[in-house]
């Protein structure tokens, strides 16, 4: 599957998703076992990564509210899959993070395994966006979660999550190396964008994206 970095975007879709993004977003759900998750419903959107790679962050960002994901400076503090409808349209989802946990051993395979269980097998999901730290680029267990969704055949974005953090060549090198990667997993999506939720950038472009997945009409 060919890559190819996003830079520019519709503005009609921009507008769109500025709009779905405005409207109120509220939390539906956490849950710590396959039992518990909410009914099959809306689209649905899950932010996965490393842990502190800043999918609360992003989610914040996205949404323009400051504290409807909680945001840590202590990886591994999301221990559960949170969901948030976003104007009875869409449904983000909050994952746990891989890589880290200050949690005892017995619990992380647990909330991880939940993890790997809902990206493999919800209906609802429509995407699965894997967010990579600029800083840091691809690491082998981002691959193994991309080999992952690859074999169930879950398709996924990947988004470069703080941007600002480099410089302009730095990351327009960094990107070209990621798309370049992701383009050899079949699942990947077509897209990478480059965020940051401390300057904005790329968040317009990633809401477009989101909203094109969304429910034309709300469903409550």
């Amino acid at each position: 599957m060919a890559s190819r970095i996003t830079d520019e975007i519709d503005q009609s879709a921009i507008e769109a998703g500025r709009l779905l993004f405005a409207a109120d977003c509220d939390f539906v759900a956490g849950a710590t076992n396959p039992s518990i998750l909410p009914p099959i419903g809306l689209p649905e959107v899950a932010f996965a990564g490393r842990s502190n790679v800043g999918k609360s962050s992003l989610i914040n960002a996205l949404t323009g509210r400051k504290t409807l994901a909680r945001t840590s400076n202590t990886p591994g503090r999301t221990q559960q899959i949170n969901f948030f409808s976003l104007g009875g349209r869409l449904m983000l989802v909050d994952m746990p993070g891989y890589g880290y946990a200050k949690a005892a051993r017995k619990d992380v395979k647990e909330w991880q395994g939940l993890a790997t269980l809902y990206l493999k097998g919800r209906p609802s999901l429509r995407r699965a966006l894997l967010l990579i730290d600029a800083r840091q680029g691809l690491k082998p267990s981002d691959e193994r979660v991309m080999s992952q969704l690859d074999e169930s055949a879950q398709s996924y974005q990947v988004v470069l999550t703080k941007a600002d953090k480099l410089k302009p060549a730095a990351l327009a090198e960094l990107r070209e190396e990621v798309a370049a990667r992701a383009a050899r997993h079949p699942a990947a999506h077509p897209e990478l964008v480059a965020t940051s939720s401390v300057t904005g950038d790329g968040i317009s472009t990633l809401r477009a994206l989101l909203a094109a997945l969304a429910s034309p009409t709300p469903l409550r």
